[in-house]
């Protein structure tokens, strides 16, 4: 864990980190990639170009990097990546380090107004994380994630979180438990960081957005869910507070309606997979792997009582199937598991099983997620919602078959 070999690469390069837009950083355990989301699109309503980092991919590679709105095109991707790799010499790098340092590169050699950057891990040690003076930092939620990584409470990973602060860089802060926010303020006094505080500088009522001097009622997002508005609150904060360029409520409440982030409790309609289902039902996908994002779904798809839901779930196996599946098994008519395709690092479906069931939970293994998704209308009567979850690996492997736009 350690910035040194980014430093060195990025050194030899020529440093094009120094060079970039005004940069928001943002780190935390869970919403950051809908909250550039939602900016991304606030921004772009607003008629600004804005460079986006964010991490994993869900199919293409090329997702990570957009370069004036756009996901960078497999051959100026290869490029870059080569120009990388002949920089490096043959040094210690690794894959989060070097693929950062392409999308550096790409965002200084063209123009845009702003550059969202999303930390990979933690932010103290994230290869993004030198960036010496951002325009604006931003920490969501933080909670328990990443262990072996990070820490074993939250203190200890708000800790790491807390590092992408800067001296005299305004930090908005998402909604913390106490002792993450207890954390995180130590911190910015130490570097002389000023904080913008939700509960304290800004608050969402409902749907009302309000700081000290503005109030705003907030669209109904295109992302689904109460998280989704409290992501777009915090969005909302971000832009708030960027010294410049100014986003106007027109153009905040137009992105809002209109960002588009996928695997995020999203609906799939179209596609092989979902052509499969009998009339009256649906498919949709998250890809919310810990337990913070259970809760959050658990909310999100508790008002569905129309219809049955039935879970397909497939999970990395650093993960706790039981500890993540808690909160919507009680929601759930049946649960299947299923093994990540072409993914060494997840619980085969029996493993995940035996782990579900040793907590208390029905759970029955399936061969994949066709299998899955017949056994559960077979069984299911004329109706019900299927919701596919437990890791964003899955949830790219089930677009790369049933895609949406990316």
């Amino acid at each position: 864990m350690s910035l040194g070999r980014t430093e060195r690469l990025l050194a030899a390069l020529g440093n094009p980190e120094r060079t970039l837009p005004p940069v928001i950083h943002i780190a935390g355990t869970n919403g950051k990639g809908s909250t550039i989301a939602f900016m991304k699109a606030m921004c772009e309503a607003a008629g600004l170009v804005v460079h986006a980092y964010t991490s994993p991919h869900l199919v293409r590679f090329r997702e990570r990097i957009a370069v004036a709105g756009a996901p960078t095109h497999d051959a100026a991707l290869t490029e870059l990546l080569e120009e990388c790799e002949t920089a490096n010499a043959g040094a210690p790098i690794t894959f989060f380090e070097i693929t950062t340092t392409a999308a550096f590169l790409a965002f200084a050699r063209a123009p845009a107004h702003i550059a969202l950057i999303e930390t990979g891990l933690g932010g103290r040690f994230d290869a993004t994380n030198v960036i010496a003076k951002p325009a604006l930092t931003a920490i969501t939620p933080v909670s328990i994630d990443h262990t072996h990584f990070l820490g074993e409470t939250v203190a200890e990973i708000a800790f790491e979180k807390a590092g992408i602060l800067k001296s005299n860089t305004e930090c908005v802060l998402g909604p913390q438990p106490d002792a993450a926010a207890a954390v995180i303020e130590t911190r910015a006094m130490e570097v002389g960081a000023p904080l913008f505080r939700a509960g304290v500088d800004w608050r969402l009522d409902g749907s009302e957005w309000r700081d000290e001097t503005m109030s705003l009622v907030l669209p109904t997002p295109a992302l689904p869910g109460r998280h989704q508005l409290e992501n777009a609150a915090l969005a909302i904060a971000c832009l708030r507070r960027l010294p410049a360029p100014r986003i106007d409520i027109v153009s905040a409440s137009k992105g809002i309606a209109e960002a588009k982030w996928p695997a995020r409790l999203q609906h799939l309609s179209d596609g092989p997979i979902a052509a499969t289902l009998p009339e009256g039902w649906e498919l949709w996908l998250d890809g919310g792997h810990n337990r913070a994002a259970a809760d959050a779904l658990a909310a999100a798809v508790a008002n569905w009582r129309d219809a049955p839901l039935h879970l397909i779930v497939g999970m990395l196996d650093n993960r706790d199937p039981a500890d993540f599946l808690r909160p919507l098994a009680a929601l759930a008519a049946s649960i299947r598991a299923i093994a990540i395709p072409g993914e060494e690092n997840a619980y085969s479906a029996q493993a995940l099983a035996d782990r579900a069931r040793d907590a208390g939970m029905e759970i029955a293994p399936e061969e994949n997620l066709v299998g899955a998704i017949d056994a559960i209308t077979r069984a299911g009567g004329a109706s019900g919602r299927i919701l596919v979850c437990g890791s964003l690996y899955l949830a790219g492997a089930v677009l790369e078959h049933d895609p949406a736009p990316i």
